[in-house]
């Protein structure tokens, strides 16, 4: 049997207030006060993980250690079947530009262009199969824990359309909806009921609270 939250505080550990947002109103019916890690001052550990669920535990136990709460980590990217999952982990780290006049970023046209590009070089007509994966890992301070994988299976698509949501959404086409829109040409709140995250928090929900 999972332990259970039981409401109470939870660590939240991310240094993004968006992220803090988004994750306490959906646990907030559940009696849950979420904190983040930032606003306790606790430093970000390095995501040496090789998978999602490695990493969303390496943030969740951390700071469940550090701050001696129950903490929520996540841990998200896509997956593209005709690169062998790739970027996967490595997600974000595809967007990161080198240092331009001291300012560092991400540039995500860049990372969605590497992906189309790796797909050219290995024939016109690659296979476009590709998945959002998120994976949402709670761990107690005393080291046990609990993991929730969401995923949502879609195609690649070329060039990128949209100007709604954020990273690889341009070039995503879900299969959950009829049609071509990609995640950057749907309204949010259609993106979020169908996304990884929602198909995670979904899970989280029923074993955590019982309500499907």
């Amino acid at each position: 049997m999972t332990r259970k939250l039981g409401g109470g505080s939870l660590v939240i550990a991310t240094h993004n207030a968006g992220k803090l947002k988004e994750i306490s109103a959906l646990l907030e019916p559940y009696g849950m006060k979420c904190l983040s890690a930032g606003s306790l001052g606790l430093p970000e550990p390095a995501e040496t993980g090789t998978t999602f669920v490695e990493n969303a535990l390496i943030k969740a136990r951390a700071a469940a250690e550090a701050s001696g709460i129950v903490a929520l980590a996540d841990d998200s990217g896509l997956a593209v079947d005709a690169l062998d999952g790739r970027p996967g982990v490595y997600t974000a780290d595809w967007a990161e530009r080198q240092w331009f006049e001291g300012e560092p970023g991400r540039d995500w046209y860049m990372a969605m262009g590497k992906v189309e590009g790796m797909l050219q070089e290995l024939s016109a007509d690659a296979d476009r199969s590709a998945a959002f994966h998120c994976v949402l890992a709670i761990s107690w301070p005393d080291g046990e824990h609990a993991v929730y994988e969401g995923r949502c299976p879609g195609s690649l698509t070329w060039p990128p359309r949209g100007e709604l949501g954020f990273g690889y959404d341009p070039v995503f086409v879900p299969q959950a909806r009829e049609g071509s829109e990609t995640f950057a040409e749907i309204e949010p709140d259609e993106k979020h009921r169908i996304s990884h995250r929602a198909d995670a928090f979904a899970k989280l929900v029923k074993d955590q609270f019982g309500v499907a």
